[in-house]
């Protein structure tokens, strides 16, 4: 098995710094993802999780003695806290590394297109979209694949679209020391598409604008497109 370690057993200390100042900002906003601790190790997570998804299939009449559905209470525990919820864990947060703005970079650095999975929080299943985010620099630069990662961690959760999309702006706007950050996430909601009014074709689009992006016209133009 290859499980992490449960966020409420992993120590700050070992947290990264960028971690921890994310966080804390996420927090202080309002918007970090409602978690309490649970005081179960990583294996025990586990444990928990294949019990419980063999309880589920018994009860739907699944015969779990099928070569085909054996494995898939172990399947969907693995799945559960290595991939699709692993950015509960601020142990998983990436590496970022910011530079000195020695260029003097002061128009908008954007990157689109940024492929994002999630999963709903109310029905847990998928959210299949992109992400734009944008920020005009003031003292520092980020690496550019550092914000895909960074999208990436925060969809790595049980999600509702509007907390993901503040919660990359503010994630960047702590790290970059400048609130001049802009993310735009669309995206399709498979509880949407495949449950209750099954709509196929509707997307949607959520937005977070901060310093120049709110209060210059041209900069919002400019990201918006």
């Amino acid at each position: 098995m290859n499980a992490i370690t449960s966020p409420a057993l992993n120590r700050e200390a070992d947290f990264s710094p960028e971690a921890l100042a994310v966080r804390e900002a996420l927090i202080a906003h309002g918007l970090e993802t409602p978690l309490v601790a649970t005081g179960l190790s990583s294996e025990e997570q586990y444990e928990r999780l294949q019990q419980s998804f063999t309880d589920i299939m018994n009860v739907l009449g699944l015969d779990l003695r099928d070569d085909s559905l054996s494995e898939t209470p172990h399947r969907m525990a693995s799945m559960y806290l290595n991939d699709l919820f692993a950015g509960l864990d601020y142990g998983t947060f990436p590496k970022i590394s910011s530079i000195e703005n020695k260029m003097g970079v002061d128009e908008m650095v954007l990157i689109d297109d940024i492929e994002l999975i999630s999963t709903c929080e109310h029905h847990f299943v998928t959210i299949d979209g992109f992400a734009r985010v944008a920020y005009v620099p003031k003292e520092r630069v980020i690496g550019l694949s550092k914000i895909n990662r960074l999208v990436r961690f925060f969809a790595r959760r049980p999600q509702v679209q509007e907390r993901l999309t503040r919660q990359i702006q503010v994630a960047l706007q702590t790290l970059l020391e400048t609130d001049n950050v802009a993310v735009l996430v669309q995206a399709t909601h498979y509880c949407v598409k495949s449950r209750g009014v099954m709509d196929a074709s509707s997307s949607t689009r959520t937005q977070a604008l901060g310093g120049v992006f709110r209060t210059n016209d041209n900069e919002r133009r400019s990201f918006l497109g």
